[in-house]
């Protein structure tokens, strides 16, 4: 079984108590997920099984869309609506383009410090485990990527943004520093995550649905994932080279997609471009592929 399931988490669920109900059904097949979303979060979680997993880091790196709520005048201990929450004595009212304006200076790459409830880990621990045995957990910034934020509604102190961003970004966060930066506190009270590259929350499927009648059916194509990445139709000869990891020579009328000088990799897909055979390396200068990552096997030649 090779492929990816398009799942939304619902609300109270881990992201491994939605993988454990495909693992049960697919059991012994390999399974993991590509970003752990919060309980109390839903939305757009996708799970690989079989080889697909090996393209979990790929998925991992994807863009990610979240709509999220904030409360300002408001913060907690997980900067979240589920933690510790207190009220900030604020006689401000901020109006919606103040908010707007606001919002827009956590565009770009930025230093983001990570909530202390969080899986960061510190000395090897989990930070969530430390912060649960109220022990104080410092974290330290790091780099992420926010392509853009969108205020959808306001209606002081609470209000809904669309954000769009890289791997690592914590929303809470935003919501967090968005308070400290206007004086009056905040924190995220719900959380949908409604993309992940080309996978929506519209086409997602409800996890309890599954069983092992209809989740082969509901797999999504592994090529899916690598839509934006140079692309090589194999031939058949091609195929059976690629099982064995050996290199091919590439022919400048079978490239799908065509390579690139910045391209780090290419994906070998086959004859007639519908399946994904291999992750490879190419080699400008003997026009030779080297698979890296080999999704195919004897049997499926």
């Amino acid at each position: 079984m090779f492929g990816i399931l398009n799942l939304h988490k619902p609300q109270g669920m881990t992201s491994r108590d939605v993988v454990n109900v495909v693992q049960r059904i697919v059991k012994p097949v390999k399974v993991g997920h590509a970003g752990t979303l919060d309980p109390m979060a839903t939305g757009v979680l996708l799970v690989a099984l079989g080889k697909a997993t090996k393209l979990i880091s790929r998925l991992q790196q994807s863009p990610k869309t979240y709509v999220a709520d904030f409360v300002l005048g408001q913060r907690s201990d997980t900067d979240d609506a589920t933690g510790a929450v207190e009220n900030v004595p604020t006689e401000a009212v901020f109006t919606a383009k103040q908010v707007e304006d606001a919002l827009q200076t956590f565009v770009g790459t930025i230093e983001q410090v990570p909530p202390a409830f969080s899986a960061v880990k510190v000395n090897g621990q989990r930070a969530y485990t430390k912060a649960r045995r109220g022990e104080d957990v410092t974290l330290k910034a790091k780099p992420v990527t926010v392509y853009g934020i969108q205020l959808q509604q306001f209606d002081w102190p609470r209000l809904r943004v669309t954000i769009e961003c890289g791997s690592g970004t914590y929303i809470r966060s935003i919501a967090r520093d968005l308070g400290t930066q206007l004086g009056c506190g905040g924190l995220m009270s719900a959380l949908e995550r409604t993309a992940i590259g080309r996978f929506s929350v519209e086409d997602a499927i409800d996890p309890q649905s599954l069983s092992a009648d209809n989740l082969a059916s509901q797999l999504a194509n592994p090529i899916d994932v690598v839509a934006g990445v140079a692309q090589y139709r194999c031939t058949e000869h091609d195929e059976s080279e690629i099982v064995l990891g050996r290199n091919i020579v590439a022919a400048k009328t079978r490239w799908v997609q065509p390579y690139k000088a910045s391209d780090t990799e290419v994906a070998l897909v086959s004859s007639d471009a519908t399946r994904l055979l291999a992750m490879a390396e190419y080699d400008a200068a003997s026009q030779r592929l080297q698979p890296r990552t080999v999704f195919v096997s004897k049997a499926s030649t």
